[in-house]
């Protein structure tokens, strides 16, 4: 629940906002943690009209606010005033209540960082992370340009992912319905034609015939024998276990596997290089790209890459002993790490995986259209074949 409320600070400035809270009396609580004294609160109505299609805070709403709030500190605009001009020209409600939100636990006396951390869902822990360094190291415009730059690359990347595989879901969703359909609705139609003829029918027919009678027959149990295995393998990839099986499988699997693993290397050189750019500590920088990896079998050879640098060993020699990593990656990382440009080499890996993705997504999909159009044809055309072929013989049939 959200509760809009007016509060004074300690120097007797009135302040509005809003906070989330499971009721009221909790949502008091966290105003008084933030040292304020609570003028009025009540429930905001106004974001309960959101609650059926309720509206996130999407990449390009941070973009677009890292950018703005670079420009506008760069210019010497404090980051209250700033988060205050900000606020006022926000159009996703939510982001706008978060921001609300953001500059008042600011102008109680916490850092930026501190008060990001509070909305996870908004600002990740890599943001948060760059946000502390750019704070300490009082480059907060720059890391905030950064930040942006990183996010659209991130995204772009997303987006050639998705692009890769919504072409062969959309066409396999159509080719199975459009299967599902003649078996359900047409073939039936067939059998009853075919069934006033007296005669034999060839085998394929016969076949076809029997699959279908199984499946309208057999539906409800289908559905449910379907739905229990989705919910299964659901609530198994939910577990440490699951999570870890097929984040192993992801990127062994063939075809698709190279391409997540290219996706998965581009991402933890992009980041990591931009952290370490920005001030972050190595270890601190590993431990964000760990839990931001996205897969487990490269969070913990990253995880080991931290014990070996706490040991006084190197980066490179954990993530070659993965396996994961490719011998090129890995030689880059040894070299960055010896020459002391190891955020360059990996802005370079990154860049050349971003290309290599670039290649594997059109590769990609050039492949699996045919693939995918011949399995379609073959199996609506054997439906068709198998319904058209007591036509070819109608007289016999008949007579018989």
């Amino acid at each position: 629940m959200q509760f809009a409320y007016k509060a004074k600070n300690t120097k007797g400035k009135l302040l509005e906002g809003v906070v989330e809270a499971e009721d009221q009396r909790a949502a008091i609580i966290k105003i008084k943690a933030q040292r304020m004294s609570v003028i009025e609160i009540k429930e905001d109505k106004v974001k309960r009209g959101f609650k059926l299609f309720k509206p996130k805070v999407v990449t390009k709403d941070i973009v677009v606010f890292s950018r703005q709030l670079s420009t506008l500190v760069s210019a010497g605009v404090p980051v209250v005033q700033s988060l205050n001009i900000l606020e006022a020209q926000a159009e996703n409600p939510i982001f706008k209540a978060v921001l609300t939100v953001l500059k008042t636990d600011i102008e109680s006396g916490l850092s930026i960082a501190d008060a990001m951390a509070k909305h996870p869902a908004v600002f990740t822990e890599l943001y948060v992370s760059m946000i502390t360094a750019g704070e300490v190291g009082g480059i907060l415009d720059i890391i905030l340009e950064r930040l942006s730059g990183f996010l659209e690359a991130s995204e772009a990347l997303k987006a050639k992912v998705k692009a890769a595989l919504m072409y062969p879901a959309i066409v396999s969703l159509a080719a199975g319905g459009i299967t599902i359909f003649l078996i359900a609705f047409v073939i039936p139609i067939f059998k009853d034609i075919f069934s006033s003829f007296g005669a034999e029918l060839p085998f394929p027919t016969r076949m076809i015939i029997n699959l279908s009678d199984f499946i309208r027959n057999n539906a409800i149990v289908l559905i449910l024998s379907v739905g229990g295995s989705v919910y299964g393998v659901k609530k198994f990839l939910k577990t440490q276990k699951g999570i870890e099986k097929f984040d192993e499988f992801s990127i062994k699997v063939p075809v698709f596997g190279i391409l997540l693993k290219k996706v998965a290397i581009a991402k933890f050189s992009r980041t990591l290089g931009t952290l370490i750019k920005s001030g972050v500590p190595i270890l601190q920088g590993l431990e964000t790209v760990a839990k931001t990896a996205g897969n487990k079998s490269i969070e913990y050879a990253i995880n080991a890459s931290m014990e070996s640098i706490k040991e006084g060993g190197s980066i490179s020699e954990p993530l070659r002993k993965s396996g994961i990593f490719p011998p090129m990656v890995i030689q880059m990382i040894g070299v960055g790490e010896e020459t002391g440009a190891l955020d360059n080499m990996l802005e370079k890996i990154a860049d050349f995986y971003d290309q290599e993705v670039d290649t594997a997504v059109k590769g990609l999909t050039s492949m699996l259209e045919p693939i995918i159009m011949i399995i379609m044809g073959f199996v609506i055309g054997t439906i068709v074949i198998a319904m058209f072929m007591p036509m070819f013989s109608l007289g016999e049939l008949a007579g018989g």
